[in-house]
């Protein structure tokens, strides 16, 4: 059998597994035909890949969530609650304490907060598709808890302005608050990794207190003293 006549089978072969082989090659190509162009029809001799598949759950590395949750906790956070509008005339805004926030990219400005996919909050965020971060200081553990309960009248008694662009409620006292749209949702395991784009932002000097409220090892916490780190 000729080189022509060796390529024609392995043709015949590749297309009886299901493999893919170079356009333009004829089903049944004569065994008296050309020689196969090894640039162009290289797919005709390469084997099929093989067949991909997701690691099973008993195949999975062994990790106690308690071990991952203090071993994590050793990173120290700010603490912040994000906001977002009443949905409909005679509705209450609705807001959840977060500590997974972030700045991301400063052109264009975004910012990015994760949360629980089993977030009541979430949704109605989603549908409004705005929210306001509200960044606290460390007098205001109080605010954060009473945010941080779930099903309550969490805005009862809490003063707040509809924040400039969004108006998302900009909570009276925070030190700092970033009114956004929301850009984009990504999923990330259990939670979701939502990026907001920011529409406005402000500081209110006389609100900083005693610095910001802290979040380490599943306690609240402020700063002792602290040095000014520059990215560089």
């Amino acid at each position: 059998m000729g080189h022509a006549g060796m390529a024609a089978t392995a043709v015949r072969y590749l297309r009886s597994v299901g493999a893919p082989t170079s356009a333009g090659i004829p089903a049944t190509t004569p065994a008296t035909g050309p020689a196969l162009n090894p640039t162009t029809d290289r797919a005709a001799t390469t084997p099929p890949r093989p067949a991909l598949r997701a690691v099973q759950e008993d195949e999975r590395a062994p990790l106690d969530p308690a071990v991952f949750r203090d071993t994590l906790g050793h990173f120290a956070s700010g603490v912040t609650i994000v906001t977002t509008p009443a949905s409909d005339t005679g509705s209450a805004p609705a807001g959840f304490a977060c500590q997974s926030f972030a700045s991301l990219s400063l052109d264009p400005p975004l910012v990015t907060f994760m949360v629980a996919r089993t977030s009541t909050t979430w949704p109605r965020i989603a549908r409004a598709g705005v929210f306001c971060v509200n960044i606290l200081s460390a007098d205001q553990e109080g605010l954060c808890r009473a945010f941080a309960v779930s099903g309550a009248d969490k805005f009862a008694g809490v003063s707040h302005a509809p924040a400039p662009v969004t108006g998302s409620p900009r909570l009276a006292g925070v030190p700092a608050w970033i009114d956004c749209t929301v850009q984009a949702v990504h999923t990330g395991g259990d939670h979701l990794i939502v990026v907001g784009r920011v529409a406005a932002l402000g500081t209110d000097p006389g609100a900083t207190g005693p610095g910001p409220l802290l979040f380490y090892r599943g306690t609240f916490g402020r700063l002792a003293g602290c040095a000014v780190l520059h990215d560089e």
